[in-house]
């Protein structure tokens, strides 16, 4: 693959920043159109856009430097040796955690905005893993399966192996994820079910692709990859967030049947 996709005089188009950038495009109009449809505020929709892009990458970067926190102890120059490297849980969570923040100020309901967003997400991590196939980053184990990619030209990847193409199966996933949240966003009308199924749906996914993984510089925690440490919790609370979605309509149910069964009573005396 070639990252360096286009050269005029000293700028130069590189495919994993061009994917990147398609993909935010790609969430953001995906998430406008479904607010408008939904009728909900598009223009807090821009604002949440902004600010979880913002923390997001400054999330990805903060957990890809605590995953070589020791080598930046020993030589803190590695940060700026590193400075294109990025770990996608903490983008999640920062982007996450910047949103809840932006509707907690602008007093919008967190829910149906994560609800609403997380569709996006997984359609912008699609893209996303086309530029890191581009780049030749987060790539796969040398492997003897016929299906598999040979770098030539890469920084990233070992050149002229055959690895397996963990990106493609990244980007593949990413993309069925986001058309089953649509179709489950259709039928489910809960608040929380959208969003934990992404967490869910996610956090397994890369937890098993892991395993195929043959970049090394990604940390661990004992015999676990930093990732799959970290999908153990994140699908706890994708599972947490779906069961509680469930109580909390189902308590509203409930409640809404003690207050009718109150009027009545009020209204027959």
């Amino acid at each position: 693959m070639k990252n360096d996709l286009l050269t005029i005089g000293n700028f130069t188009v590189h495919g994993y920043g061009l994917m990147i950038g398609i993909g935010f495009i790609a969430a953001y109009l995906m998430t406008e159109y479904r607010a408008k449809k939904h009728q909900m505020n598009t223009d807090f929709v821009f604002t949440l856009f902004l600010t979880s892009v913002v923390f997001g990458m400054l999330g990805a970067k903060l957990l890809f430097y605590m995953t070589m926190i020791d080598e930046i102890i020993a030589n803190p120059k590695v940060i700026l040796d590193e400075a294109e490297g990025f770990v996608v849980y903490g983008g999640i969570i920062g982007g996450i955690l910047a949103g809840y923040v932006a509707c907690r100020i602008k007093k919008q309901n967190f829910w149906k905005y994560f609800d609403l967003v997380m569709p996006a997400v997984a359609l912008a991590q699609g893209f996303g893993r086309i530029g890191c196939l581009l780049a030749g980053c987060c790539y796969g184990m040398e492997t003897s399966c016929k299906f598999s990619i040979t770098f030539q030209n890469s920084d990233f990847a070992p050149n002229h192996v055959a690895l397996i193409p963990t990106q493609i199966y990244s980007s593949i996933l990413d993309f069925l994820h986001c058309i089953v949240l649509c179709m489950i966003a259709k039928k489910v009308k809960k608040d929380k079910i959208v969003s934990g199924c992404y967490l869910i749906f996610y956090s397994i996914g890369r937890f098993v692709l892991e395993f195929f993984r043959g970049d090394l510089i990604r940390g661990s925690v004992g015999v676990l990859s930093t990732s799959q440490f970290i999908s153990i919790f994140i699908c706890a609370a994708g599972i947490a967030l779906v069961i509680w979605g469930n109580r909390s309509k189902e308590m509203n149910t409930e409640l809404s049947e003690e207050i009718e069964d109150t009027a009545k009573g009020v209204s027959e005396e």
